[in-house]
């Protein structure tokens, strides 16, 4: 069974450049595993050691959010496309406004 992985910009870093990884995974721990293999040092910035993604790693199905699938337990089908969509936050505090 083949899923391909679609990777955003942010997380090339850990995949070479690749926008796209084909995998043959049944569900995120095998998805994950098979990341480390092909590009290894990737599982330690998606997931913790237990094997659950980080809470700023958002992962979607066929552009539905896993979550609403049944999250670590869905099990893949042939074909699926997953995205990973890490949270990013910044920007600057807010500075209150300069009297007019």
């Amino acid at each position: 069974m083949s899923i391909t992985l679609h990777i955003p910009s942010p997380l090339r870093k850990f995949t070479a450049g690749a926008e796209t990884v084909e995998l043959a995974a049944q569900n995120l721990s095998e998805l994950f595993e098979g990341l480390e293999r092909k590009f290894p040092g990737t599982r330690q910035s998606l997931c913790t050691p237990e094997g659950t993604p980080h809470r700023f790693v958002n992962i979607y199905v066929n552009e539905e959010d896993i979550r609403f699938l049944g999250g670590n337990g869905y099990t893949f089908r042939d074909g699926d496309e997953i995205l990973l969509i890490p949270a990013i936050a910044g920007g600057s505090p807010a500075r209150p406004l300069a009297p007019v």
